[in-house]
């Protein structure tokens, strides 16, 4: 079967990668052993049977290759592929031993996922909310009260997503726009927005309730209800809030228990007139192991992107900070500002503060000359542009390797690994596809983008080394 070939191929051009050991010849022979006696038997329907001399066969296929099988089958199949085993020592009952393949849009748990979900998780959900006679509980908020649309600066960049949060707020789910998907880069103000478009909804219905959480609270909140098995109130909760609002909800990716719990959630809240706001720094169709069936709600509203400020919204938003604070510049030291600062409105924000904590403190008016004195003692203010080259280039330089090697199609775990890091920082800290990131590192293809990053996500979990790296490495492209 030559798709089985391909999927092989495709599994050794990565297998340095999968496995903690530098000698790849060794790595490689364990791998032919191993697979020379699993044979494909047929794929029918998008369903892949292959023939395994034993249950351990299986079992160690499970163990040891199964995100590497996994992102093999993707590229070389499609979305959504299951995998069978036919038991060579079981073939006499006539029975196979089904297991699903952990590929993007199966809700099926691997054996490497440490997040369970206990068997008394259930799919349909009671919603004891909607029995006449109990009344709503009161619910904090979260919502920021300066994270309102009154202190959002409206721009180029932000225009399209600003003009439909304000629509939204207006009939929160009773328009189009549910759920709304807000994507952008770091500190492009995304957060900013959905707080401001959540402060307007209390504001203009006080008897709705309006949630704002990050990801990660929402993951911690699933597993402590798994653990204690109250799943079930755990999903009633969520389902008697009227506006839901998840930020970074790409740190769903790899916990199916948690997207089966946040998929029941969606529907109810959906089904019943409930807006959803989600908030993630890249788009729905970027965000790996994610169930396809999540991905598809992600879209039946509206997907905005808010870009990194262009100058003129810079430069409004130093106008609009400085003047809260009585802070007045010539047109000559706000140019200058807007020009130094021009990666993220994050960024800009802390210039600014410590533009405003200056002049208090030296109780000083602000020339140009003493304002740029002042910008270059600030550590973050670099001119560096962040993109795909400049994070070859500090990776490269961190490993103390030349980018040609980086480049190449060697294998070798002390090229493989800085190759994989800088592909998973270019989809961190830049906009970019999985698609031109692999263009831009040696024409790779975008499937082996998506497993570099997944890779380096789980073992800088594991791995003392990989994790001290991605710490190092982080702090070298805080700008």
């Amino acid at each position: 079967m030559l798709l089985w070939d391909n999927c092989l191929q495709f599994m050794k051009d990565n297998l340095n990668a999968a496995e903690e050991q530098s000698d790849l010849k060794k790595l490689e022979s364990s791998f032919n052993l191993l697979f020379e006696k699993v044979q494909p038997v047929s794929l029918v329907d998008n369903n892949l049977t292959l023939m395994v001399p034993s249950d351990f066969y299986k079992e160690y296929i499970e163990d040891n290759y199964l995100s590497l099988l996994s992102a093999s089958l993707k590229k070389n199949i499609g979305k959504g592929v299951k995998l069978w085993y036919s038991v060579m020592e079981n073939k006499p009952t006539g029975k196979e031993n089904p297991i699903t393949m952990k590929v993007k849009g199966n809700a099926t748990p691997s054996p490497k996922v440490q997040e369970t979900l206990p068997p008394s998780m259930v799919a349909n959900i009671v919603n004891p909310f909607v029995v006449p006679g109990i009344k709503k509980v009161h619910v904090e908020s979260n919502l920021k009260a300066d994270f309102s649309f009154d202190n959002y600066v409206e721009g180029e960049s932000n225009k399209f997503a600003y003009t439909v949060a304000k629509n939204i707020a207006k009939r929160p789910g009773a328009t189009a726009f549910n759920p709304l998907f807000l994507h952008g880069g770091y500190g492009v103000g995304k957060t900013h927005l959905s707080h401001a478009l959540g402060l307007e909804v209390k504001a203009l219905f006080p008897d709705k309730i309006v949630l704002y959480i990050s990801s990660e609270k929402f993951i911690q909140q699933f597993i402590s209800s798994a653990k204690a098995q109250k799943q079930t109130e755990f999903a009633n909760f969520y389902q008697m809030v009227d506006v839901l609002i998840i930020d970074d909800i790409q740190f769903l990716s790899g916990k199916p228990a948690t997207q089966d719990s946040f998929f029941h959630i969606f529907d109810y809240l959906h089904q019943n007139g409930k807006q959803i706001i989600l908030t993630s720094d890249r788009a729905p169709v970027d965000i790996m192991d994610i169930q396809e069936r999540i991905v598809s709600r992600f879209k039946w509203g509206l997907a905005a992107e808010i870009k990194s400020p262009d100058f003129d919204t810079r430069r409004k938003i130093i106008v609009d900070k400085l003047s809260r604070d009585g802070i007045v510049l010539t047109e000559e030291m706000l140019d200058f500002l807007a020009n130094e600062v021009n990666s993220s409105v994050r960024d800009l924000i802390g210039v600014i503060n410590s533009v405003i904590a200056y002049s208090t403190v030296y109780k000083s008016d602000l020339s140009l000359d003493l304002l740029k004195e002042t910008i270059s003692k600030i550590a973050t203010i670099k001119k560096k542009v962040i993109d795909v080259p400049y994070i070859q280039e500090v990776v490269c330089e961190y490993f103390g390797i030349k980018r040609e090697q980086l480049l190449s199609k060697t294998r070798k775990r002390e090229i493989a690994l800085p190759r994989q890091l800088a592909m998973y920082f270019s989809k961190e800290y830049t906009n970019s596809t999985f698609a031109k990131i692999g263009e831009e590192t040696g024409g790779k293809d975008h499937s082996t983008v998506m497993y570099a990053c997944e890779q380096i996500k789980d073992m800088s979990q594991m791995d003392k080394e990989v994790k001290k790296y991605v710490k190092e490495l982080s702090e070298k492209f805080k700008i």
